[in-house]
């Protein structure tokens, strides 16, 4: 008997509904938008994204996409390999790889595209990989195209990561892989253990710092950066659409590594190159960056006034001092709940759920940004407070997520 397809995409949307897991994309409109004869726009307070430096709606980025488009096209019109590879391409290369402290830097279209072709250029049957087990799912992902069985280790867990490590097979090609930040949980990898326990047992050492680059660092170089050199972290991914408010992503890392990838990594090969306007937007972006530190400065004053406010309401946070502040709640239908009344007041969070993370730790994931205010900060902590309040008002609702907490 033939498979009756409709049936079966409806029966996995009942599943996924039922289990309070159901996704909703919502289309937001910039504030203040003129549409017809009215002014139309959404009044909210965006605490969901990764604009973590306050540079995606910078008007001086607006100029420089611009200028990039009148100057070289909207597309860029093939490939890097066949014309697609463009001067100001190969300027925000240069800028990324004397940013990072590498030889070389590699442009990519997306950060999940990145990893992807890194771990399958690299990578193969033979080679033994070994992960942190809340490593992004594109890392995952990158090990499953090359044919690589990933070894999870615990999270931050370098005495397991030993013991892995001691067990593999000394002729096979081993590559250690990490976030440099972690993205639902907001905590740093150890750069300098797991350097040294790649080193150790002579594994290459890769790290996706895609939430660090631009906020950690003495330059905004991440948490890896000209802090740990190319023979510690010889495979550095960095992503553009974060802290530096564009889009697109980058290896960083030895001549070797990057002409490499150029050959071998097919998600680079088979890919239109990176708009134009969008590389001459970062190549102003990092010029910002080294300009006004403050902007990191002032990042790292409401994350701690966050964190201690947060501290004296009681609500459990996760111990991070990155922009990514996770709220864990334990159950998804009270993490929406929460998440629906936050809405309410103009406040939008993220719901993060299983299978993003695992069952019981649902959590609102709530990330900071320069270009918060003081009264923004407030409106979220008085949204939060009064989440709690409505909880303790209703004690079955506690109940129920206590049940499926770990």
């Amino acid at each position: 008997m033939s498979v009756d397809w409709s049936s079966r995409l409806a029966t996995q949307a009942q599943a996924r509904r039922a289990d309070g897991l159901w996704r909703q994309r919502r289309t937001w409109r910039p504030a203040g938008e003129v549409c017809g004869s009215a002014r139309r726009g959404d009044a909210r307070h965006d605490f969901a994204g990764n604009d973590y430096l306050g540079l995606a709606g910078d008007p001086r980025l607006a100029e420089a996409m611009a200028a990039g488009a009148r100057r070289y096209g909207a597309g860029a019109r093939a490939s890097h390999l066949v014309s697609g590879h463009l001067e100001v391409h190969e300027a925000l290369e240069r800028r990324l790889a004397a940013l990072t402290g590498r030889p070389r830097a590699l442009l990519f279209s997306t950060g999940y595209m990145a990893n992807l072709g890194t771990l399958q250029a690299l990578c193969d049957a033979d080679t033994r990989v070994f992960q942190d087990r809340l490593n992004h799912a594109s890392l995952l992902d990158g090990a499953a195209l090359a044919g690589s069985a990933s070894r999870r280790f615990h999270h931050r867990d370098l005495a397991d990561l030993e013991r892995l490590l001691a067990r593999a097979p000394t002729e096979a090609p081993r590559l250690v892989v990490s976030d440099g930040v972690f993205s639902m949980d907001g905590d740093v990898a150890d750069i300098a253990g797991l350097a040294a326990m790649a080193h150790r047992h002579n594994a290459w050492l890769m790290i996706d710092d895609a939430h660090g680059l631009g906020v950690l660092g003495e330059h905004g170089d991440g948490c890896v950066g000209r802090a740990h050199d190319v023979d510690e972290v010889p495979v550095l991914v960095g992503t553009l659409g974060k802290a530096l408010g564009t889009g697109g992503a980058f290896v960083a890392g030895s001549e070797a590594l990057i002409e490499h990838l150029i050959q071998f990594a097919r998600p680079y090969v088979y890919t239109t190159a990176q708009p134009p306007g969008v590389a001459a937007a970062t190549l102003a972006a990092l010029g910002i960056l080294a300009a006004e530190p403050e902007r990191r400065t002032r990042l790292a004053s409401l994350i701690a006034r966050f964190r201690a406010e947060a501290a004296r309401l009681g609500l459990p946070l996760a111990a991070s001092h990155t922009p990514i502040q996770p709220l864990v709640l334990g159950d998804s239908h009270r993490v929406m709940a929460w998440a629906e009344r936050l809405a309410a007041r103009g406040l939008s969070v993220g719901a993060i759920r299983e299978p993003t993370v695992p069952r019981g730790q649902a959590r609102l994931r709530l990330t900071l940004s320069a270009a918060h205010a003081d009264d923004d900060l407030d409106a979220l902590l008085e949204g939060l407070a009064a989440c709690q309040a409505e909880d303790t008002r209703s004690p079955e609702r506690v109940a129920r997520a206590g049940e499926a907490a770990p």
